[in-house]
């Protein structure tokens, strides 16, 4: 699935992900939060359980279910961690 990775500051130093379908608008009930864009247009296992580093669990499914998936609050990532992001995995087959 080809996707757009977006990211915002939380408290005490850690961020959240919001994962959309590329190019499709920010769902509304997420337009009054401040997000980043971190990239664009990139590959990703839709069916994966968990989508590192952004800490994204079954991306697939909340997708499908809300047209988006995010960070869980329980899963938010370090400050320090998030300047190690990196490209997730490409999806197998997938051209790179």
């Amino acid at each position: 699935m080809n996707v757009d990775i977006y990211r915002r500051a939380e408290a005490g130093h850690k961020f959240s992900y919001l994962v959309v379908p590329h190019d499709q608008p920010l769902p509304e009930e997420v337009t009054n939060v401040d997000w980043e864009l971190r990239q664009r247009g990139i590959d990703v296992d839709e069916a994966s359980a968990h989508l590192h580093p952004y800490e994204v669990d079954e991306p697939g499914r909340q997708i499908e279910e809300k047209g988006y998936a995010i960070t869980s609050v329980l899963h938010q990532v370090d400050e320090a961690d998030a300047r190690e992001e990196k490209k997730p995995p490409a999806k197998p087959g997938a051209a790179g």
